[in-house]
């Protein structure tokens, strides 16, 4: 008799278990649809602290946008967020990219000068995360790292740190640095969300320890607005959707590595945003973007010698 009761109340323990895992990952699912729509967006860093007194700080940064979240993908292991910048109410301009992915394991890290590591997470390690992989305007890389959502006393956040390329409004300002380690916190409020970042600027050469330049902190703001606002972007998806469809599955075949992934910074004197931007204007095939997207790949055996 005790033997069934022990093995009736197990059961009834992983049930319990089973519909909590689920109710979770409903939880987290409606935190990143969260994140889709129409939003006024204010973006605020501000360098804060650096080991070295003679470092002379850098201005802060402050810009606003309009910006429209395309859900672009979802199914019930992935969640796909296209962003796109909305300018004077008529321009549109194609921004970043999030994949969301649930308990995944095959992860990218950047290293250093347009250098990515590709690597399989132990699933043990993964298990009720998301990973959160960041795209460029290309839909190059930029960073990606694992999770778990926390929803507990009213807020629903995620929050990971990752190394990243330099960020664009620096990317050609800055040579003092050549890496950010990404504290990255995305938490849903009542009228839309917050990116909130700590941030770590970092020197990074072959075989030295990092050395930290200085810290920033990052502060943007995405409140919700109604979608007509954007219309002009929600428009312009519809006219180049299927371009970009295509950009995306020339791209995955690319990502499908072990091996470090290194990419030109230019070709032909442009880069790569440059290329795409002429190719989606003619609407070409993914024939055609395949070929460029390899003219910016550094051959693998290069690229693991880390030249």
């Amino acid at each position: 008799m005790k033997k069934v009761v022990l093995l009736t109340l197990l059961a009834i323990g992983y049930i319990a278990q089973g519909y909590s895992q689920k109710n979770h990952k409903k939880q987290d699912q409606e935190a990143i649809k969260a994140m889709c729509g129409c939003f006024k967006v204010q973006f605020k860093y501000t360098e804060t602290f650096a080991p070295e007194i003679d470092y002379e700080k850098h201005l802060d940064y402050t810009s606003g946008a309009l910006e429209w979240a395309e859900l672009i993908e979802d199914s019930n292991n992935k969640l796909s967020i296209q962003h796109l910048l909305v300018i004077k109410d008529t321009m549109v301009i194609k921004h970043w990219r999030q994949d969301w992915l649930y308990e995944n394991q095959q992860v990218f890290y950047y290293d250093k000068d347009n250098r990515w590591n590709f690597k399989t997470l132990p699933k043990e390690d993964v298990e009720g995360q998301w990973t959160q992989k960041v795209f460029q305007v290309d839909d190059s890389p930029r960073y990606s790292g694992s999770a778990t959502w926390i929803h507990a006393d009213g807020k629903h956040y995620w929050e990971n740190k990752s190394d990243a390329p330099l960020p664009r409004r620096e990317y050609s300002k800055r040579k003092d640095y050549n890496v950010m380690s990404r504290g990255n916190r995305q938490e849903i409020t009542d009228i839309g969300w917050i990116h909130e970042q700590d941030n770590d600027k970092i020197i990074r050469k072959i075989g030295e320890k990092d050395v930290l330049l200085a810290q920033e902190k990052g502060y943007n703001t995405y409140v919700k607005v109604p979608d007509a606002e954007c219309l002009a972007a929600k428009t312009w998806w519809q006219n180049n959707a299927k371009f970009w469809s295509k950009v995306r599955k020339s791209w995955s075949t690319i990502y499908d590595r072990e091996t470090p992934l290194e990419l030109k910074k230019s070709v032909d004197k442009q880069p790569l945003f440059m290329h795409m931007y002429a190719l989606e204007k003619t609407k070409e095939s993914k024939k055609a973007i395949t070929a460029v997207l390899n003219q910016f790949v550094v051959p693998s055996n290069k690229a693991e010698d880390g030249k």
